[in-house]
């Protein structure tokens, strides 16, 4: 997920959108475990998107702040 992309989803949307996001990689860190992913630098991408969400979600939320 592009930076791009983030900055255009609302505040709900990105909240929604994080929840989904650690769902899908609590399932990768699950299905690694019993057996080999066939890709797992896709746990590494799916961490870094939901770093990337957060860090907007602050970013929002310090902004409401200090209005």
């Amino acid at each position: 997920m592009k930076n791009s992309e983030i900055l255009e989803l609302s505040t709900e949307e990105l909240v929604a959108r994080v929840s989904e996001e650690r769902g899908t990689l609590t399932k990768l860190k699950f299905a690694h475990a019993v057996s080999a992913i066939e890709n797992p630098t896709r746990i590494t991408r799916v961490r870094k998107d939901i770093a990337r969400l957060n860090t907007e979600l602050t970013k929002r939320k310090a902004a409401s702040a200090s209005e």
